[in-house]
């Protein structure tokens, strides 16, 4: 597959332009010391599936960062494989019709990458992290077991507060492959 290459003073056509595989939909600065952060407005049915990342900000705490999406408070169902840089051993965590994904990103620093399939069509939502805090580095994946067409998601700390930083939100173009 051949990817667009633009330079200074280039015209772009159509063809080049649907080329592009991802598009910067919803850029959301963080406050200081604030106890969570919704998105609004941050899918639609232009896009299927989406990226989120959260950077640049810090955690008042070293922890996770949970997730929700919309008003929903109940159906996360998801799994985390984790290890701890402090022994060899592979670790998991679940969460069985819980309130909210638990570990979407997290630490000092405050880092999430997390991928979701399908908030805005009438399907379950999936999402997939990255995830690292403290000592714990790993993935969890998981869903949203109803059929609602979010346009927003809020992300809160498992304690303490986040300040600055920047969550950008991406769609990525249907029919790419």
């Amino acid at each position: 597959m051949t990817y667009p290459s633009f330079t200074a003073g280039d015209i772009l056509t159509a063809a080049d332009m649907n080329a592009v595989g991802l598009w910067l939909v919803k850029t959301q600065t963080v406050g200081t010391a604030v106890s969570s952060v919704q998105v609004t407005g941050a899918f639609s049915s232009t896009y299927d599936n989406y990226l989120i990342v959260d950077s640049g900000g810090t955690l008042s705490v070293d922890t996770a960062i949970g997730m929700t999406f919309g008003s929903t408070a109940t159906g996360y169902y998801y799994f985390l494989t984790y290890g701890s840089f402090l022994s060899s051993t592979v670790l998991g965590d679940n969460g069985n019709n819980t309130t909210k994904f638990a570990h979407m990103g997290g630490g000092a620093e405050r880092t999430a990458y997390i991928i979701v399939q399908c908030p805005n069509l009438a399907k379950p939502t999936q999402v997939w992290s990255k995830v690292r805090y403290a000592t714990v580095y790993g993935t969890e994946v998981g869903y949203v077991a109803d059929s609602n067409q979010y346009t927003s998601f809020t992300i809160t700390p498992a304690s303490g507060t986040m300040t600055g930083g920047t969550i950008r939100v991406y769609g990525y173009k249907n029919g790419l492959s």
